[in-house]
């Protein structure tokens, strides 16, 4: 089945952040997803019927529209919305068209907030964790957009690496995973930027730079990744910065990704850890007393996530595993845009739903298949 494709080229316009916009009420933060304005994404939920046609516009414009409302109301780079946005929406800038300026002018703007805070705030809770995926963020855009590295690329890279930790990696909240919950799988991030920043390798010769790449790619390589979800992402980084695992293991992870597909054609994230190994444990007991624990179903982050990084490994997209992801991604979007996936965190929000579209739209480019019929 081909991915109907009129959204070709569709630009929604986010509004810069900034002391002229005044405060938004952010209403009954249960009845939305997202909302901004005109903006206002209904909770996602298990029960929304599946849709009748694969739309790519109805993904692209929840992806927009979320963005917009994230950055404009929360005016961060968060790790489940603007942060994974900015890395991988210039990456579809030739199948679905630019990515609104205004973006690349929002994330900027909170460069230069960031490079004006406090250094010792900036070691504090996520805000590691905004860096590296700002500086990420930047690096896509350099690549994919204009092809040349920016100084604010430069400046969000120096950033990054002064916030380094001793031992090579970030500091990390350890309470909401996937993406807060281990400075390993944000470390992966790092390398994904460090990799996408065109020629700021060739460039980055201080003996102190030098270091401290050298630390993250000495990190990733000694330490062991916390569970196998955190594999995935360490087989995606190489493919963004290559070297940073061997062929072995690279196989390994491969296999072990292929090995966990579902009967559906799809992939679970809940198969790719067990509860206590997400961060801390804290969700461990929650996880557990799901009804579906045994058997977690197949659901639309980490099968677009399996099919992008198998892809970018080398995988064929002919590959019998990667073709039974696409098909199950094509029967399983929901009517708003959406393909389901339930929060490893709460009942409230399920923000996991926005990589859970984000990575079945880039699993679909990888794939050859967000060619008009």
């Amino acid at each position: 089945m081909r991915l109907t494709h009129a959204a070709i080229g569709l630009s929604v316009g986010i509004s810069l952040l900034g002391s002229e916009l005044p405060a938004q009420d952010w209403g009954d933060h249960r009845a939305y997803q997202y909302q901004f304005g005109e903006i206002s994404i209904p909770p996602a939920s298990a029960d929304e019927p599946i849709a009748e046609n694969l739309s790519l516009e109805r993904a692209l414009a929840y992806l927009e529209d979320g963005a917009k409302a994230w950055a404009n109301h929360r005016g961060c780079v968060s790790c489940h919305t603007t942060g994974w946005y900015g890395i991988l929406r210039p990456q579809l800038a030739e199948s679905l068209g630019r990515p609104d300026a205004d973006f690349r002018a929002f994330l900027e703007e909170r460069l230069q907030d960031r490079l004006a805070a406090d250094p010792e705030e900036l070691q504090q809770d996520v805000n590691p964790a905004e860096v590296v995926h700002l500086a990420a963020s930047l690096a896509s855009w350099d690549a994919h957009m204009d092809g040349r590295l920016s100084p604010e690329t430069g400046q969000a890279l120096a950033l990054m690496f002064s916030l380094q930790r001793d031992d090579g990696a970030w500091h990390s909240p350890d309470t909401w995973p996937p993406f807060e919950s281990d400075a390993y799988q944000l470390a992966t991030v790092a390398a994904m930027g460090v990799g996408l920043a065109p020629g700021w390798l060739e460039q980055a010769t201080s003996p102190e730079l030098q270091r401290q790449i050298a630390s993250l790619r000495e990190y990733l390589r000694r330490v062991p990744p916390p569970h196998d979800y955190a594999r995935v992402a360490l087989l995606w980084a190489d493919g963004y910065l290559p070297g940073v695992i061997s062929a072995d293991t690279k196989r390994d992870i491969v296999r072990t990704i292929l090995d966990r597909q579902r009967p559906d054609g799809g992939w679970s994230i809940r198969s790719f850890a067990q509860p206590e190994e997400w961060g801390r444990g804290n969700r461990a007991e929650r996880l557990r007393a799901e009804a579906d624990f045994g058997d977690p179903a197949s659901d639309g982050h980490q099968t677009g996530l399996a099919v992008v990084v198998l892809t970018s490994a080398g995988v064929a997209p002919t590959h019998p595993a990667v073709q039974r992801g696409v098909e199950w991604l094509t029967r399983n979007q929901r009517e708003s845009g959406r393909w389901w996936t339930k929060s490893l965190n709460t009942e409230t929000w399920h923000f996991i739903t926005y990589t859970g579209t984000l990575y079945p739209v880039m699993a679909l480019a990888a794939t050859n298949s967000l060619a008009s019929p």
